[in-house]
């Protein structure tokens, strides 16, 4: 979910329950080498954008 749905759900009164994460990366560690993240490509991708994959 894009922050745009969220923002557009939340001034519909929609009851929502959401949880975030972030990731920190130090020590010269690129996301791309992380193996989480090479699994799930369509999940992480390049270019993060405000428009989230298609999702079946």
């Amino acid at each position: 979910m894009s922050g745009k749905d969220v923002s557009e759900s939340l001034k519909e009164h929609t009851e929502m329950f959401m949880m975030f994460a972030s990731l920190k990366l130090e020590g010269g560690v690129k996301m791309e080498e992380l193996s989480i993240v090479c699994e799930f490509p369509d999940v992480f991708p390049e270019d993060i954008s405000d428009v989230s994959p298609e999702r079946e």
